[in-house]
């Protein structure tokens, strides 16, 4: 015991062993007594006088207040519970049958209470509730499950309700205590007609704590009872591990924790409050060089480091901190030997961490580089675009793994071609796409300059060997310094001393190299970085190559777009025309316009749509504007070529689907309007397609209202037209949706934006469109935008001729002298012979084949228009007639001596006309 008191002098002041247990007099008189009672041992392991009595009853105390608390918040759980089920089911069940169709027809019905009684009984029980019930603004039933309480006030609170809002409440009704929800019945213009309330029982509702609860008593009382029998097991055998052992025992228990103490690999110094050494085991002294009889020395007279014999004696709580001593960094932890009182001291601990501090620092390495291959793969490739793709590789290595990068690529690759396949002698001509981290006064190629690296060089080893090549230190490039002395030696004054250059590859195709740098202030590329930079390259080559892809991709696409869509406007003098057309940024769609002139000096203009993107949605669009434009020739008005076209686009969808296939529709929009001059009229009409915008000449902008009509390919609908009268100087924009839709607004708003933007009165076509695409379209545009905008001009009635002729063959002479008066007022002496000629046989045919009264009109525009209108829908047909004919060579001087003719039909019959060029 000598020992053990030297080594743990702590002990010898509170209690000496005499080899005796201070309990042994009493347990040797309960040996040879009657033994205890159960509840005698009971009593004892409650008493308060022990530690363990404490614990006991501390922890059945706190068993018992977890199971009330559990308990109380089960039962406000399910009061809540029933209240929450009744008000929402009130509230659905309300909600549904005031918003059921033919409600407020029903309401304003001589006898509501007959209709809707049934109907409310079914609803209710379908609903699970104990009442619907249906009433006026007045609050009087019109029905209730209890018949006798129809035509009485309802019990509850309609005044918000009549307001508009739902009401909620908890009353006593005549079923009982009941959760009701009033909702209003509102018509088409939003007037409240009439009241429906729902509500049931709160009894009715179950919750499912109800179920809960005894299993909740029934796990509490089982959790204090296993507590109890926990406790007073524990307790038992404490007292036995602890008063039963004798002198003899402690001793041996002692010297164990002595041997395991001083084999340990782990120091442990016990210091007192005067800072002397207590214990010391045998790491300790090696770790701080102790001698070995330091017990009894002060920490501070050891010969150890201030910082370390500061640190032993400091009396503060320590956790793991780093001390060097010699070659090794010690891992210290202090605590104290008894915080709550008796004799004061700390107890240090310290721990060999050399070796693994070394580890530490390697796995940390290999996590920043798995970190930095993270950051590069969610950072590079976030478009698909070649150039952006490049900067997002040197943000990334400029950021985490070189002082500067550069990226160059090949030309092809720029313009979406894949370079030249199979091996390089020299670098080809690569331009200079992306750089990070320079001075403006670096001495590298600019960006976009173009250049060609030459052997020995290592960017054009690299590229040659399609290997990367690291230069640890660039002094050391001798043959580089002789090739290129100037570059060289402006790459050292710079501070480069290291370069790490990667060839980019992907899929078999070499497209460039990306050149990784460090100055003589950072840590030299080492061979580890060498993978981390290939690695990186190759994740980035392959962005690089799909966004390659992508760019020639969507070249075709759009070079096939561009050759569907109108070259050029054609030459007319109705109206003052400008357009633009801005494909989607991320694939061609299907939008198109077109300007198409018809006769009698009319324009037709055209804007459609077809849903979707690619090749498909862009030759689906040139087949329409084909058909559009040979829709157009026949000279129908726009409801009849939108129903042409209707069938044309259902034909469509049906020939890219099988037999057992389902047809899908193809999704076109379309507006057709037609505009003549002549009368200041525009007749127009959609399929689907947004309205257009009208610009008034004051500035005013409005949306006419148009009638919608389907989208093309649905069918069954017919199509309205609507007829228009424009004053000179307005102005009619046309546009697809891609204008006025954005992922941040709807297209209301998007077209409430275009009418503000619109709204300035003397601007020319162009200067709008300017405008429009200046304010309008999102940052990043997903769909195609076709704009056009067209000024309306009126034909000068100077330039108007019209008369009536008699169904009579004697008035076709009159009618020749009155042309060929008004010919020599416009200065057109030299038509008058044929026009006279056109005329004749036009007005003779109408005469010979149809009924009623005829017109002649003359239009004097860029081309002098005859027009004959009768009443017959009859047209007539070119033919050749054979030599023995009297007729049938009327139509065909016609055409001989007119640049066009043709027949137009109109609500009244007919028009035939026919177009001579100016000379």
């Amino acid at each position: 015991m000598a020992r053990i008191s030297g080594r743990f002098p702590w002990l010898t002041s509170e209690r000496r062993f005499t080899g005796r247990h201070p309990d042994d007099d009493g347990r040797r008189e309960r040996r040879g007594g009657s033994p205890t009672a159960p509840a005698g041992r009971l009593r004892a392991l409650a008493s308060t006088r022990s530690v363990a009595g404490q614990m006991f009853l501390l922890q059945v105390l706190i068993v018992l207040l977890l199971i009330v608390a559990s308990v109380t918040a089960l039962l406000l759980q399910s009061r809540s519970d029933r209240f929450q089920g009744a008000r929402d089911r009130s509230v659905a069940a309300a909600e549904a049958f005031a918003h059921s169709p033919g409600l407020v027809a029903t309401l304003r019905s001589p006898d509501p209470s007959a209709v809707l009684q049934p109907l409310t009984e079914a609803a209710r029980k379908r609903a699970g509730v104990d009442f619907i019930v249906v009433m006026n603004r007045a609050g009087i039933r019109y029905t209730h499950p209890k018949p006798e309480l129809i035509g009485k006030h309802f019990i509850g609170t309609i005044g918000p309700s009549l307001a508009g809002r739902v009401t909620i409440e908890s009353v006593v009704g005549p079923l009982g205590h009941e959760v009701q929800a009033v909702v209003p019945v509102k018509d088409a213009r939003g007037t409240v007609v009439g009241l429906v309330s729902a509500g049931m029982r709160v009894s009715r509702v179950s919750s499912a704590v109800d179920r809960q609860l005894p299993v909740v008593l029934g796990a509490g009382a089982a959790a204090l009872a296993l507590t109890t029998a926990g406790t007073a097991l524990v307790t038992r055998r404490l007292r036995r591990q602890t008063h039963g052992l004798g002198p003899v025992e402690m001793t041996r228990m002692y010297e164990h924790h002595d041997a395991v103490l001083h084999a340990v690999r782990e120091g442990v110094l016990i210091v007192d409050a005067d800072g002397r050494v207590l214990l010391a085991n045998d790491e300790a002294r090696r770790l701080l060089g102790l001698p070995p009889d330091v017990e009894g020395h002060r920490v501070t007279g050891l010969g150890l480091a201030p910082r370390t014999a500061d640190l032993l004696v400091s009396g503060r709580v320590v956790t793991d901190e780093v001390l060097q001593v010699g070659d090794l960094l010690l891992a210290v932890n202090i605590r104290l030997t008894d915080p709550r009182g008796g004799p004061s001291g700390t107890v240090a601990t310290l721990r060999d961490s050399t070796e693994l501090l070394a580890l530490a620092g390697k796995a940390e390495a290999a996590q920043s580089r798995l970190r930095l291959l993270y950051e590069a793969t969610v950072a590079i490739g976030t478009t698909l675009d070649v150039r952006q793709t490049a900067e997002e590789l040197t943000q990334v290595a400029v950021d985490r793994f070189a002082d500067h990068a550069t990226v160059d690529l090949a030309e092809p690759v720029l313009a979406g071609e894949e370079p030249p396949a199979g091996a390089y002698s020299e670098a080809p001509e690569l331009r200079r796409v992306a750089l990070s981290g320079l001075p403006e006064d670096h001495p590298l190629y600019r960006v976009g300059e173009l250049h060609r690296y030459t052997v020995p060089n290592p960017m054009a080893t690299g590229f040659i060997t399609g290997r990367s090549v690291l230069v640890p230190d660039l002094r050391d490039a001798e043959e580089w310094r002789a090739q290129e002395p100037e570059r060289f030696e402006l790459a050292l004054e710079h501070g480069w001393r290291s370069l790490i250059t990667v060839p980019l590859r992907a899929r078999g195709v070499l497209m460039g190299v990306a050149n990784f740098w460090r100055s003589r202030d950072s840590t030299p590329f080492e061979e580890g970085d060498l993978s981390l930079a290939d690695e990186m390259a190759a994740r980035a080559a392959v962005c690089i190559d799909n966004a390659r892809r992508f760019t020639r991709e969507h070249a075709m696409a759009v070079t096939l777009q561009e050759s569907l869509l109108p070259r050029g406007l054609p030459e007319q003098d109705a109206l003052d025309l400008a357009h633009r057309y801005l494909p989607a940024q991320t694939g061609v769609g299907g939008d198109w316009f077109d300007v198409i002139p018809l006769p009698g000096a009319r324009v037709a203009l055209v804007v459609g749509d077809v849903v979707g993107h690619g090749l498909h949605a862009a030759a689906t669009m040139g087949r329409l504007r084909t058909a559009v434009q040979n829709f157009s020739s026949l000279d129908l008005p726009p409801d009849e070529l939108l129903s042409h076209l209707d069938e044309l686009v259902h034909r469509i969808d049906h020939e890219v689907t099988g037999a057992d296939d389902e047809a899908t529709v193809a999704g076109a929009t379309c507006l057709y309007a037609i505009y003549d001059p002549a009368a200041g009229r525009c007749t127009m009409a959609r399929a689907g397609h947004l309205p257009p915008a009208l610009v008034h000449p004051d500035g005013t902008v409005e949306y006419p209202d148009l009638p919608a009509g389907p989208p093309l390919g649905v069918g069954s609908l017919p199509f309205e037209a609507l007829d228009l009268h424009l004053p000179e100087g307005s102005s009619l924009v046309l546009y697809t949706d891609g204008l006025v839709e954005g992922r941040n607004h709807d297209i209301d708003t998007g077209m409430q934006n275009l009418a503000a933007t619109l709204a300035q009165r003397g601007r020319t076509p162009d200067e709008i469109c300017e405008t429009v695409l200046s304010a309008l379209p999102p940052a990043r545009q997903r769909d195609d935008i076709a704009l056009l905008v067209a000024r309306t001009h009126l034909l000068d009635p100077e330039r108007i001729a019209e008369w009536e002729v008699p169904s009579d063959p004697a008035a076709v002479a009159e009618a020749r002298a009155n042309v060929t008066r008004k010919l020599a007022q416009w200065d057109l002496d030299e038509m008058a012979f044929a026009t006279e000629l056109i005329l004749s046989e036009l007005i003779t045919n109408a005469i010979l084949y149809a009924t009623g009264p005829l017109r002649v009109r003359l239009l004097h525009d860029r081309t002098l228009i005859c027009e004959v209108s009768d009443t017959s829908s009859t047209s007539p047909h070119l033919r050749y007639a054979a030599e023995e004919d009297e007729g049938g060579r009327g139509l065909f001087l016609v055409a001989q001596m007119a640049q066009r003719w043709g027949t137009r039909y109109t609500p009244e019959g007919k028009i035939i006309w026919a177009e001579q060029t100016l000379h």
